[in-house]
């Protein structure tokens, strides 16, 4: 994601400034080479302006905008993820903020970050019991342990999986977390 705003050769302005101009600098030549300048130099500004709906649309955006979209809405990216998962990470985020601490939630937000479903077990549950001081869901101390099998783990997948986890789990409960390579099918 190399591309961004900047000077473009030939874009034309969508408002030139010496069509603005009195008439007596309409016949001026120096008065209207100066201002051409000045269109230039304003004319990606005001082409961005005409198209700014745009760059509040993941799908629309230049790439580098979406990753500094993506920090307005706090989605879950650090920068590696290709493009294609980067947009859909940040078109997803608040959808995530409603769900995020949730198991489904956290899935979610793996399975964005690197395009596979991770194994998630955990310790909690939720239940309700007729009877007063009945036995209460789940194991006695929280855990929660997500397994993620990637095709070609490299050893930064465990780090961003182990940032992921911690930015997206329930606040207390500890976690660990697993990168292991996915078994391969022999192809026929």
């Amino acid at each position: 994601m190399t591309g961004h705003r900047g000077s473009i050769d030939g874009l034309g302005s969508s408002a030139p400034i010496g069509a603005m101009l009195p008439a007596v600098y309409a016949d001026d030549d120096l008065a209207q080479r100066f201002v051409a300048g000045l269109d230039e130099v304003l004319a990606p500004i005001l082409n961005v302006l005409d198209c700014l709906d745009s760059y509040f649309d993941p799908a629309l955006t230049p790439a580098d905008f979406a990753q500094w979209l993506g920090t307005w809405v706090g989605a879950e990216t650090d920068g590696t993820e290709p493009e294609p998962r980067l947009r859909a990470a940040v078109a997803a985020a608040a959808r995530l903020h409603r769900v995020r601490g949730t198991r489904q939630g956290l899935a979610e937000a793996v399975r964005l970050a690197f395009g596979v479903t991770p194994e998630i077990s955990e310790s909690g549950g939720a239940d309700w019991n007729a009877r007063p001081l009945g036995p209460f869901p789940g194991a006695p101390r929280p855990r929660l342990h997500v397994s993620l099998r990637l095709p070609e783990p490299a050893p930064a997948d465990l780090h961003r999986l182990d940032a992921l986890v911690a930015s997206a789990r329930p606040a207390h409960m500890p976690y660990t977390v697993e990168v292991t390579a996915a078994e391969r099918t022999p192809e026929r």
